[in-house]
């Protein structure tokens, strides 16, 4: 079962801590292999549609989600800061919008006996609306990589 969390409560920051039944080189792997990213990424109404990427430090990714149903185009770009295989990916991203603001995202994924507890933060963000935007897209990203991880075994 998934758990899901904000354990912060500045507008600034964002934290979701979900537990997956798989194990941690298994999400890894969804994070890192754009073949397996563009699978899960993004919420139910505007699924990736592309993702291209080196999972190495210092490589850069670009994604594209698009809505289910205007069509719009959602691009997005970054740089993978740290690797560090089954633990932590530490990655930038950016909205492709002339006042996008560069994020941080820093994940890690702990082993809790053939399960993995993926820690994700993210920061910083303009207002809380723009937080809390992220967090349910976010939110549903993750029950699409739950059901991903159950198929990709």
């Amino acid at each position: 079962m998934a758990l899901a969390a904000n354990a912060e409560t500045d507008a600034q920051t964002l934290t979701i801590v979900r537990e997956f039944d798989a194990p941690r080189e298994l999400v890894f792997s969804a994070w890192t292999d754009p073949a397996r990213v563009v699978r899960w990424f993004g919420p139910h109404e505007a699924p990736a549609v592309s993702f291209d990427g080196e999972a190495r430090v210092g490589g850069s990714y670009r994604g594209c989600l698009k809505n289910r149903q205007t069509g719009e185009s959602y691009w997005h770009t970054g740089t993978y800061r740290e690797l560090v295989e089954p633990e932590r990916i530490v990655m930038t991203f950016r909205w492709d919008e002339a006042d996008a603001l560069d994020t941080i995202i820093t994940l890690t994924f702990e082993d809790t006996g053939g399960k993995t507890r993926m820690t994700f933060h993210q920061a910083p963000f303009s207002d809380a609306g723009s937080r809390e935007s992220h967090a349910e897209g976010w939110s549903e990203a993750f029950e699409r990589l739950e059901t991903f991880i159950g198929g990709a075994a």
